[in-house]
């Protein structure tokens, strides 16, 4: 697969984590000392969805002071407060993952993985080639409105909860409860498992 994005000094994907972020995170890249656990949830409906959900994971990968621990099945969804029909439908994904780096350095190399991939945020409920959200954060409540954790819809969405449960069973959601129970609560409607798609931890 060809790389959306060089690897290159002006690789956008690399450029917002701060320089003073990755040397202190360099020392401990390899061993990830008193690494935090993370749930990421990906989501795209427009390109070659698979490869960009799959380039995405490659990229969380790619970040210092952050790894791919587990990658969810893949489920099919049909976009969220839009008229039926009227957008094509998502791929979803939900990415567990191991990190040094804080809450807001992992929101700036979300976003920068979404720039890579050309997202554009012009209206709300608008279609995107990717969407890189963060769900969680070890179990730091914050309502901080650049970034609130967890997610403050994770608990309603089967696209997120359903993926998380399958790579996840016992997981919990900060002030939530175990994410078995929520999805119980939510309906199924509209997401299905696509068992033909596969995405890979990376190498």
């Amino acid at each position: 697969m060809t790389a959306p994005f060089s690897q290159g000094p002006t690789d956008p994907t690399v450029q917002p984590v701060p320089a003073s972020v990755v040397e202190r995170v360099d020392a401990a890249d390899t061993t990830l000392q008193n690494p935090k656990r993370a749930v990421l949830s990906l989501g795209s409906n427009l390109g070659n969805r698979l490869e960009t959900l799959q380039g995405a994971v490659d990229a969380l990968e790619d970040t210092p002071g952050v790894r791919v621990k587990a990658v969810s099945p893949v489920y099919e969804t049909e976009p969220w407060g839009v008229e039926p029909g009227s957008q094509p439908s998502y791929f979803n994904a939900v990415v567990l993952v191991k990190t040094t780096l804080p809450p807001s350095s992992l929101l700036e190399r979300a976003h920068a993985i979404e720039e890579a991939f050309h997202r554009v945020r012009d209206e709300r409920w608008g279609p995107r080639t990717i969407d890189v959200d963060i769900v969680s954060y070890a179990d730091v409540v914050s309502d901080d409105p650049r970034l609130t954790l967890p997610h403050p819809r994770a608990h309603e969405r089967a696209f997120v909860l359903a993926p998380w449960h399958d790579v996840d069973p016992d997981a919990q959601l900060p002030g939530h409860g175990p994410v078995a129970g929520l999805l119980t609560a939510v309906t199924r409607a509209g997401v299905a498992p696509r068992a033909d798609l596969e995405l890979h931890l990376p190498e």
